[in-house]
């Protein structure tokens, strides 16, 4: 029923885009698509549907030779945002291992598209590891996006279970601190998922990995196993070990901490506090170059 929702809904009919939103049929969707002026939010998926790697939670497509990426969709994409009259845009993507750059000129040229139709418009990357390569990183984090986003997703002695064996922990921090050491300006977000195995000792653990690579904002989600395929679910967390670590995420210097069984790493990325974070930050860079 809310109108902004089915804006967004009316839009994408007839784009040949593809939101995370609707592919994971996310839980929160008419919670980010709708709402007042300010924190509606999608995510659109770019470089196609399938992926090159083979994360044990994840629901996507994996092929070692995906179709080529279509040259003409960071234009789309703009376009299409520009459309809906959104504040606030999560970009994301499959990785694709199989392209030298691992896609990342093309996220940089989707965001200076849609900066340049919209410079008000609010971006955020939440992208791969690029394995590690600091250009592509470099290439993301300087194209004018306000928000650098990769999530580690689970604790260190866990990763092998939950990840790709071409994705690694401390990878995974390396690209966050090289993208926080290259701008004051944008802010840097991870993401760990619960209910996989891990240990209190071992999420505090990477919790304080992560402020020391600078991440700012962090989000906790409930692993849903999406088919018998994949990883079973080794404990639904209790309501109150999330507002546990949200708190304990706060004590520990992060800027914003969102977490909640049904919380995904975009959850209502746009809401007020992330917005007036971004907002102030480009007046603080705004009176630099004054």
């Amino acid at each position: 029923k809310d109108p902004q929702y089915r804006k967004v809904k009316g839009a994408l009919k007839g784009l040949d885009l593809v939101t995370v939103c609707e592919e994971a049929k996310c839980p929160n969707i008419g919670e980010c698509w709708g709402g007042e002026t300010g924190t509606a939010t999608a995510t659109i998926m770019l470089m196609g549907d399938t992926c090159t790697r083979g994360c044990k939670f994840c629901n996507i497509k994996t092929s070692n030779a995906p179709p080529p990426i279509d040259e003409g969709e960071p234009r789309k994409v703009a376009e299409a945002v520009a459309k809906w009259g959104l504040d606030y845009i999560v970009l994301t993507s499959v990785d694709r291992d199989d392209i030298p750059d691992g896609g990342a000129g093309h996220f940089a040229n989707t965001v200076t598209l849609l900066k340049h139709l919209n410079p008000k418009l609010k971006v955020e990357a939440l992208v791969s590891d690029f394995q590690g390569n600091e250009e592509c990183v470099r290439t993301v984090v300087e194209s004018g996006l306000d928000v650098y986003a990769h999530n580690i997703e689970t604790v260190e002695r866990l990763q092998g279970r939950v990840r790709d064996r071409r994705a690694g922990y401390r990878q995974s921090l390396k690209t966050l601190e090289f993208a926080k050491s290259l701008s004051d300006t944008v802010v840097t977000k991870s993401s760990i998922m619960l209910g996989v195995g891990e240990a209190d000792e071992e999420v505090r653990a990477a919790m304080l990995d992560l402020r020391a690579a600078g991440v700012e904002i962090l989000t906790f989600g409930q692993y849903l196993r999406p088919s018998r395929k994949h990883m079973r679910v080794y404990e639904y967390v209790d309501y109150d070990k999330y507002h546990y670590w949200k708190t304990e995420g706060e004590k520990m210097g992060f800027a914003y901490v969102a977490s909640s069984p049904l919380v995904r790493s975009s959850y209502k990325a746009g809401e007020f506090f992330i917005n007036a974070m971004i907002d102030q930050r480009r007046a603080a860079a705004q009176g630099v170059r004054e």
